[in-house]
C-alpha cells in the first residue's frame, strides 16, 4: 500500500471538523513525515488542493471580532473564557500551518522548509489539546463561548501571495502572541491557577520557533527574488494589515524570532 503524500495528510487535517480529531490527525501525519524521513523514504510532497475554509465543528459560533463578548477574568467563567479563546487561536494555528504546507506546495522549497511547518503544526496540536485539558479540568469545554474566524479572513486574503502569508500570519499575527502572552501568564498567577500558567508558558516558548520559521522563509524567498526584506515586509503589512502594528512590544522575544525592530516599530499604529 503506498504512503498518503504530504498535502494529502495536510489536507485530511484540513477536512477535519473536531478539535480533538483533527489534532490527532495533525499528530498521527507529522510522526508519519518524521519517521519516513528518518527511515530514509521520504513521503512525496504531492500537489492536493486544500480547502478554502477548513472544516470546523458546530462550535463555538464564530462571530466578527467586535461582537465577541469581552472577556472579565475576574471568575473562573471569565478565566475560561480567555482559555478558551487562545484555544481557538492554537485551532486555527493547525489549520494555518497545515494550509501554508498545501496550499503552496507548487513553490519549489526546501525540504527544510516542510519540516518546519510540520512541526510547527505537532506543536499546535499539543497547545490546542492543553488548553481543552485545562477547560475541562476548570467544568468547562472547547466551544461553549462565541469566538471570532480573523485569523482565518487572514489566511484568505494572503491565499494566493505566498509572501504575503508569511508575512501576515507568522511574522504579525503569531508575533502578537509574543507581545500578549507574558501578561496573560501573570493573570494566571494572580489568580493561582498553576496549571494554566504551565501551559501557557509551554506555548509560549514554542511559540518563538513558529514566528522564527516565518521570518527564516520569508527572508529565504527575499533572497531568491533579489528583494529587500524589511522594504517587502513593510508593504505586505500596509496592504493586508492596513491598520498598522500594535505596540507594546516584546523586542526580546522578537529579536530571538528573527525579527528586526526596524521590521515592525515602524509599522506601529497609534
Amino acid at each position: 500500500m503506498s504512503q498518503p503524500t504530504l498535502t494529502e495528510l495536510a489536507c485530511s487535517v484540513l477536512n477535519t471538523a473536531d478539535g480533538r480529531e483533527k489534532t490527532a490527525k495533525s499528530h498521527a501525519a507529522a510522526e508519519l513525515w518524521f519517521s519516513m524521513k528518518e527511515a530514509g523514504t521520504p513521503l512525496e510532497i504531492g500537489n492536493s488542493q486544500p480547502p478554502d475554509f477548513p472544516a470546523r465543528p458546530d462550535a463555538p459560533e464564530l462571530l466578527p471580532p467586535n461582537k465577541v463578548p469581552r472577556r472579565k477574568l475576574g471568575s473562573v467563567e471569565g478565566r475560561n473564557t480567555l482559555i478558551h479563546a487562545i484555544a481557538h487561536i492554537e485551532l486555527n494555528a493547525v489549520d494555518l500551518h497545515w494550509d501554508i504546507i498545501a496550499r503552496f506546495s507548487h513553490v519549489k522549497m526546501p525540504m527544510g522548509y516542510f519540516d518546519d511547518w510540520v512541526k510547527a503544526a505537532d506543536e499546535e496540536s499539543k497547545h490546542f489539546n492543553l488548553l481543552c485539558d485545562r477547560l475541562e479540568a476548570l467544568g468547562s469545554y472547547y466551544g461553549a463561548f462565541a469566538a471570532h474566524a480573523g485569523m482565518w479572513r487572514a489566511a484568505e486574503e494572503t491565499a494566493k501571495d505566498f509572501m504575503g502569508r508569511l508575512a501576515i500570519v507568522p511574522m504579525v499575527l503569531e508575533a502578537r502572541g509574543l507581545d500578549v502572552t507574558p501578561g496573560m501568564i501573570q493573570q494566571f498567577k494572580s489568580a493561582k491557577d498553576a496549571e494554566t500558567v504551565a501551559a501557557l508558558e509551554i506555548i509560549y516558548a514554542e511559540e518563538v520557533g513558529h514566528v522564527a520559521y516565518g521570518s527564516k522563509w520569508f527572508h529565504f524567498l527575499c533572497g531568491r527574488h533579489d528583494i529587500d526584506p524589511k522594504d517587502e515586509f513593510h508593504r505586505l503589512v500596509q496592504q493586508y494589515f492596513p491598520g498598522g502594528l500594535k505596540p507594546p512590544f516584546n523586542d526580546e522575544k522578537r529579536a530571538e524570532a528573527g525579527l528586526p525592530l526596524d521590521f515592525y516599530w515602524p509599522m506601529a499604529g497609534d
